[in-house]
């Protein structure tokens, strides 16, 4: 099924049993692929055939058996890490039960990335091109399943816009609580960018943070934090990156190569950033946080006020854009 609106088309497609979403912007040369069966992740966007997001595979088909971070993975209901399997909330505490399998520990046993990254629950809702955009819009109901409202129990639906207008590509989020209760926001994404008409070492890299948060030995912030040492912009050569940058000073976040420049811009309900840029690696991911790692149980020992969540019967919504030029 394919919708077609001038400059801009909305495809569904299936590729080895996957369901995909593919967005044109013909006048800007761009088009991004959503796959929407694992996930819902932006997994391909391309410019004049360059990518900008970075993949290991030759074909998204491998995702179904070799599953692995790329494109643009949704990490919820909760961020990064948990220092250990549960969380408190408003003074209670909340296991996570490990022998439901449905999370995945860190090196260091660390509960991490949330339950929904390789989800098959995503259902289209609407997929169209207009005059002035194509997007996709997918639904995830979390409330209707038992083993994830087992280790998050608060009843909750979430809907995700991708929206591909003037050669940018938005992602927006909605979480409707259903609960009775409040329900803490601790959501992220852990987007994958590459640049491809430059060497990693020539790679010019903008922070736009003031501070930098200390983390400990298995990367869980301790509560302090510290200026940013990167001045703006730098270079990526003999820098390694896995930090968590907070108080934002800007929001546009910056990988430049000779002539391509990818901007990530956040929305201001997403106050923090995780900045990853392994060394030797062709990648850096600038991904955007509703709160720093292990925000809900900071906010439980008092080291983090800035926890956000969303009232009973209310809406949290809000966008981070990607910008590629120079292509």
């Amino acid at each position: 099924m394919e919708a077609f609106a001038a400059n801009y088309s909305a495809e569904r497609v299936s590729n080895g049993g996957l369901e995909i979403v593919v967005l044109k912007d013909a006048a800007h040369k761009t088009e991004a692929s959503i796959l929407v069966s694992i996930g819902n992740m932006a997994f391909d966007m391309r410019v004049n055939g360059q990518p900008v997001y970075w993949s290991p595979y030759k074909n998204i088909v491998e995702q179904k058996t070799k599953q692995a971070m790329l494109g643009n993975p949704f990490l919820g209901p909760w961020a990064n890490r948990l220092d250990h399997e549960g969380f408190y909330f408003e003074g209670h505490h909340y296991p996570l039960n490990p022998d439901l399998k449905n999370y995945h520990n860190d090196g260091n046993k660390q509960p991490i990335h949330g339950l929904l990254t390789y989800t098959d629950r995503w259902v289209v809702v609407e997929a169209k091109a207009s005059g002035t955009d194509a997007h996709v819009t997918s639904k995830l109901e979390f409330w209707k399943y038992p083993d994830l409202m087992a280790q998050w129990p608060f009843a909750h639906t979430l809907e995700m816009t991708y929206r591909l207008k003037d050669g940018s590509l938005e992602v927006a989020t909605t979480i409707r609580n259903l609960s009775a209760s409040a329900m803490p926001v601790a959501i992220g994404f852990h987007p994958y960018f590459q640049i491809t008409d430059a060497p990693r070492d020539e790679w010019k890299v903008t922070l736009p943070a003031k501070d930098k948060v200390v983390l400990s030995p298995t990367l869980v912030p301790t509560g302090e934090r510290k200026p940013n040492p990167y001045g703006s912009p730098f270079s990526l050569k003999g820098v390694q990156l896995d930090d968590v940058f907070t108080s934002l000073s800007g929001r546009d976040f910056v990988v430049q190569g000779k002539t391509q420049r990818i901007v990530v811009e956040y929305g201001p309900k997403y106050p923090v950033a995780v900045v990853y840029a392994p060394p030797g690696r062709g990648f850096i991911c600038f991904e955007p946080m509703t709160g720093v790692t292990n925000a809900i149980n900071l906010a439980h020992a008092g080291k983090y006020p800035e926890l956000q969540t969303v009232p009973s019967g209310g809406v949290w919504t809000e966008s981070y854009f990607v910008r590629p030029t120079g292509y």
